[in-house]
């Protein structure tokens, strides 16, 4: 990817984003990521996902090179009063074609940034074991709070851990 890398946040949906975010989810889960959702996925399963997301308490960014969309993260602020300093990042996807680019961790410091700026200090993730994110967390500083086993179904069947992340955000 020699394009520039441009992040935006997403607050609605036109029919070409709707598009290219259901393809981004489809190929991602196609090549194996763990993310709530099974081979094969349809483009209407997609769609409905992606047309639920945009919620009070949710924030959305794409990252774009060009004008296609390359990947995505999302923000879970808690709305409840005794969480109101927490947040969960969730649905980290780059597409298997602009991986290695630095996307992942453009995506995720933005959603610390805007963490930051909603006046969380403490942001909560997980993913499956034995994944590369778990590289990428660790490498930003996020801590290990524990694993539980046969989490998640693979697409083969297996029943792979999660591991649960935490940061606190000064």
């Amino acid at each position: 990817m020699n394009q520039e890398i441009r992040i935006r946040k997403i607050e609605s949906f036109d029919a070409e984003l709707l598009h290219q975010l259901s393809n981004l989810l489809i190929e991602v889960v196609e090549a194996g990521a763990s993310i709530g959702f099974l081979p094969p996925l349809t483009m209407r399963e997609a769609e409905e996902y992606w047309e639920q997301v945009v919620a009070p308490g949710v924030q959305l960014w794409v990252a774009e090179s060009g004008e296609k969309v390359a990947g995505t993260v999302q923000l879970h602020l808690v709305l409840k009063t005794n969480g109101s300093h927490r947040a969960e990042i969730a649905k980290l996807m780059v597409s298997p074609a602009a991986r290695r680019c630095g996307i992942a961790r453009l995506l995720m410091q933005t959603a610390e940034e805007k963490a930051r700026n909603e006046n969380r200090t403490l942001l909560v993730l997980d993913t499956r074991a034995g994944d590369p994110s778990n590289v990428l967390y660790q490498s930003m500083g996020y801590v290990e709070a524990g694993r539980i086993p046969h989490y998640a179904r693979s697409a083969d069947g297996q029943l792979d851990a999660t591991v649960f992340y935490f940061k606190e955000l000064n």
